[in-house]
C-alpha cells in the first residue's frame, strides 16, 4: 500500500470574505501575520493541491492522510475554501483520513459552528475500509480504520482553540490515550502495519520538545503510550519543516509532513508500507511535485 502524507496546507482566502464579527479577538493579530509574513508563503496554496492531486495519480497513491491545519485562522469561508481546495485528493482508491489543526480549531466559534465535522467530515474514509469500534474515549477519537490485511491507521486529536495571542499549544486528552492504547492493542489490527496519525509534534527534528506555547504539553505520555508499538509510525504536522526522527526508547518513527504547500519547502512522504516498510520524501520543484531522489528513503520500523 502506497499512502500520501500531508499537512499545514493553509489554504488563503481574501481576509474581505471574512465576516467583521469574527476579527474582534485574537484574529486580527492572526491576520495582521497573514498579510505581513504567511499570505506570501501560501498563496499557491490551491495550485499545489491540484498538482498534489495529479502526482497522486502518478504515484498510484491508495490513501491519502493530512495532519491538519487546512485554514489559517479557522473561519467559514476559510473552510469552504480549503474543503474544495482539497477535494481532488479524496478520490483515492482506499481513501482521504484528516484531522484537524490548531489553526482550523483557531478559536472556540470554530469548534461551536463543528467547521472542520461540517466540511470535511463527508469526505473522511474510503471504499473498503474496515473501521474499528470500541475505541473511541472522547467523542469520535481515537478512531481506528483497518485499511486492508496488514495497514490500520489511527486517528488522536491533539488541536484546541488557543485564545491567548501568544499560544498555539495543544494537548492530546487523557482519554484519547487511553483509548490509543486499546487501539494498539486492538486483536482486529494485530499484525498489521499501524499509522498513528494527529496534529502536533511530540519530538522535533533533532530530538528535542517543541516549546510550552507552541508544542505538545503531554508529548512524553503520548511517547509512552507508543513506546513499545513495533511496527508502527506517527505521521504529524504543525511544525514547517519535513523530517523524520527516532526517539531513543520509543519503537515508531515520528514523521513530519512540514507544509506541503509552503514556498521554499513545499513537500511530505509517501509511505510504501509493505513487510519491509518505508517512507519517501516528496517535494515541489519546477511548478510539480515529484519525489526527492536526493534523500534516501526512511526505515519504518
Amino acid at each position: 500500500m502506497r499512502v500520501l502524507h500531508l499537512s499545514d496546507v493553509h489554504v488563503p482566502v481574501p481576509l474581505r470574505a471574512i465576516p467583521a464579527r469574527d476579527w474582534i479577538s485574537k484574529r486580527a493579530i492572526g491576520g495582521l501575520h497573514y498579510l505581513v509574513r504567511r499570505g506570501p508563503r501560501f498563496a499557491d496554496a490551491v495550485t499545489k493541491l491540484a498538482a498534489l492531486a495529479v502526482f497522486a495519480e502518478e504515484q498510484n497513491i491508495d490513501a491519502v492522510v493530512c495532519s491538519g491545519d487546512f485554514t489559517v485562522l479557522g473561519t467559514e469561508p476559510e473552510h469552504v475554501a480549503a474543503a474544495a481546495a482539497i477535494e481532488p485528493l479524496t478520490h483515492r482508491p482506499r481513501g482521504f483520513f484528516a484531522v484537524p489543526g490548531n489553526h482550523d480549531v483557531y478559536l472556540d466559534d470554530a469548534v461551536k459552528n463543528e467547521r472542520f465535522a461540517r466540511h470535511f467530515e463527508p469526505m473522511i474514509g474510503g471504499r473498503g475500509e474496515v473501521v474499528i469500534d470500541g475505541v473511541a474515549t472522547d467523542g469520535l477519537y481515537p478512531r481506528a480504520w483497518k485499511l486492508d490485511d496488514e495497514v490500520a491507521l489511527i486517528a488522536v486529536e491533539s488541536a484546541r482553540p488557543n485564545p491567548q495571542p501568544w499560544r498555539s499549544s495543544g494537548r492530546i486528552p487523557s482519554a484519547q490515550l487511553e483509548g490509543l492504547a486499546r487501539a494498539l492493542a486492538h486483536p482486529a489490527l494485530q499484525g498489521c502495519f499501524k499509522m498513528v496519525m494527529t496534529h502536533y509534534a511530540p519530538r522535533l527534528w533533532d530530538g528535542r520538545p517543541d516549546g510550552r506555547a507552541h508544542g505538545l504539553e503531554n508529548a512524553d505520555a503520548l511517547l509512552l503510550v507508543l513506546r513499545d508499538s513495533a511496527r508502527t509510525c506517527l505521521l504529524h504536522g504543525h511544525v514547517h519543516r519535513r523530517y523524520a526522527v527516532n526517539v531513543p526508547g520509543v519503537a515508531p518513527t515520528l514523521l513530519c509532513a512540514g507544509s506541503t504547500t509552503e514556498a521554499g519547502h513545499s513537500g511530505g512522504w509517501i509511505l510504501e508500507l509493505s513487510p519491509t516498510s518505508s517512507a519517501h520524501p516528496y517535494i515541489w520543484r519546477d511548478g510539480r511535485y515529484r519525489l526527492d531522489t536526493e534523500s534516501r528513503p526512511v526505515p519504518l520500523r
